[in-house]
């Protein structure tokens, strides 16, 4: 029996793959949840559209580094000079408190309504947490990148299956599953349909993460402009899954009453669930949710590190096109040690003035990110002429960059 052929495949898929299950936390399964409850399935078409845009924006990442062999941060510091370094800096230290605090506190959440650590939510929610984080930080510090992708892939079966499942059981209606996918509408439009669409949209695949598919793809030895289809595949294969995983969700809370926000929202409709589908439906559907927000938190783990060891070498003058980042250098080491300890502290609190700081920062990260991508990949003399942003490309990044807009408008504007 030949091995070698789905063997290939994976190494082929993964880098995408690990996009997605990166990309894909907390936040989207409420987002989807609670769009999905209030608008039901005639909004499915926005996540598609969302996963194009980003697709654009992860293809026009891959192209640049591939053409001249340095990362889009690099590229981005070197060509655009010092307001990168500090803008970027800037945005990344709240992120990686924030996020890091968010993906530990729906660690805990979701393992504690599975597994119970006693009688009082709070505690079992920061001790599961805290377990979550040090076995993400002990996989990361000795098991390397290969560990990484086994343990990722694991968790994306669990994901993908476990809500695909759900929403099969819930029975959905076929023909509105293909109106909502197929005929764009915003049910609701004055009373708050508007917000969530362009919410579902920029939302969807993640925001800082599409930074990370830079260094995965390096880790595979994708160095030369003639790996660009493949990675263009790849990207295809995850942004799907991204898409096809956020459909699920709105078909499974599509009729239901949920209310909350993160990872308690995830609770209570698994309640509902269960209710509808049984003891069964809810337990799928919790392994998938958990699977979710912990290979989010892994993945977090593994590659935010390289961003800031990147960015630590850059600004020190040490980075040297092509080469790798290295993961047992200080400063990668360093930031996963923080990563993983000190987003322990805020969880269970909460800071709403300085996370309305953080909602700033996090609506300004897509629309600067297709900025960038439309200077850099606009210019001949720094990317080739083959490779440069072609008038496709360019009419989706603009989109991108006016639909960020308009999502991190309706985001402030509800802090």
């Amino acid at each position: 029996m030949n091995l070698a052929f789905p063997d290939r495949i994976t190494t082929t898929l993964l880098p995408g793959l690990l996009v997605a299950a990166t990309g894909v936390g907390a936040g989207d399964l409420a987002t989807g949840g609670f769009a999905g409850s209030h608008l039901g399935t005639a909004i499915l078409w926005a996540v598609a559209v969302g996963a194009l845009l980003k697709w654009v924006l992860n293809e026009g990442l891959a192209r640049w580094q591939l053409a001249t062999g340095e990362t889009l941060l690099g590229g981005a510091i070197r060509r655009l000079g010092w307001p990168v370094k500090v803008i970027f800096i800037i945005y990344l230290l709240p992120w990686s408190f924030f996020v890091g605090g968010a993906l530990i506190s729906a660690c805990g959440v979701t393992m504690h309504t599975m597994l119970p650590l006693g009688d009082d939510p709070s505690r079992g929610k920061l001790l599961w947490g805290a377990i979550h984080s040090l076995v993400g930080l002990v996989l990361v510090w000795t098991g390397g990148y290969r560990l990484f992708e086994k343990v990722m892939a694991v968790c994306i079966a669990f994901m993908f299956t476990a809500v695909i499942v759900t929403a099969v059981l819930l029975r959905p209606e076929p023909g509105q599953i293909f109106r909502g996918l197929l005929v764009p509408r915003i049910p609701e439009f004055h009373a708050g349909g508007l917000t969530w669409t362009i919410a579902l949209m920029g939302g969807v695949g993640g925001t800082l993460t599409i930074l990370c598919y830079g260094y995965w793809i390096r880790e595979k030895g994708r160095n030369h402009a003639a790996d660009l289809p493949t990675c263009r595949l790849d990207l295809a294969v995850g942004y799907t899954v991204i898409a096809l995983f956020s459909m699920a969700m709105i078909v499974i809370a599509s009729g239901l009453e949920l209310d909350g926000s993160g990872a308690s929202l995830i609770v209570g409709l698994a309640g509902q669930l269960e209710s509808r589908i049984g003891p069964a439906g809810r337990w799928i559907f919790l392994v998938g949710a958990w699977a979710a927000v912990f290979s989010s938190l892994l993945g977090v783990w593994q590659a935010v590190p390289y961003i800031y060891a990147d960015y630590w070498r850059l600004v020190r003058g040490t980075a040297v096109a092509g080469d790798s980042v290295r993961t047992d250098s200080r400063a990668y080491r360093g930031y996963l040690l923080a990563l993983a300890c000190i987003p322990l502290i805020q969880v269970g609190h909460a800071f709403r003035e300085v996370q309305k700081y953080y909602a700033v920062m996090g609506a300004a990260f897509i629309p600067l990110l297709a900025l960038v991508l439309l200077i850099l990949g606009g210019r001949s003399g720094w990317i080739g002429t083959d490779h440069r942003n072609r008038p496709w490309s360019v009419s989706m990044l603009v989109i991108a960059l006016l639909l960020s807009v308009t999502a991190g408008y309706f985001q402030l504007r509800n802090q």
